[in-house]
């Protein structure tokens, strides 16, 4: 009994601590939840975006000094335009979503990113709109983001 509980406040920490995925894993674990060919975005493309984005850690931030915003998570999600993290000045929370939700449990991510990424993917922009897609993974050959992983 005395294993059980701490193997299960183990995987809680690991939940709440967030996780650097390795290559593979992430990829395996992005097509198992169904993000691969969501609104026709390949899996190698989320996976080049996960990784100069964050390279692949769900607990990344990244403190924009221009506009006050923090980027979350292992897709960087924006506080001044998508989610909320209840500092960011003239906030939109367009997805109306805690910015905490995109730093933890993959699947959680996954889910909340799913319903996130259909309102950014309606957005003009879509893709398109993170910079570190347009410098790095649009009109590249990405095959190697996804290759070797079974997927």
């Amino acid at each position: 009994m005395k294993a059980l509980l701490i193997l299960g406040l183990l995987l809680l920490s690991a939940t709440v601590q967030g996780k650097k995925f390795e290559r593979c894993e992430l990829a395996r674990t992005l097509k198992r939840l169904g993000l691969a060919g969501y609104r026709g975005v390949s899996l190698a493309n989320w996976m080049c975006l996960a990784r100069w984005e964050s390279n692949y850690n769900t607990r990344a931030t990244n403190y924009n000094r221009g506009n006050k915003s923090t980027d979350y998570g292992i897709f960087q999600i924006n506080s001044r335009w998508w989610c909320n993290d209840g500092k960011t000045p003239k906030a939109v929370n367009a997805c109306r979503i805690p910015c905490s939700a995109m730093c933890f449990n993959i699947k959680e991510i996954v889910t909340k990113f799913t319903a996130l990424q259909f309102r950014i993917v309606r957005d003009p922009h879509g893709i398109k709109a993170w910079v570190a897609w347009r410098k790095h993974c649009q009109n590249r050959d990405l095959r190697s983001y996804v290759q070797g992983c079974g997927v």
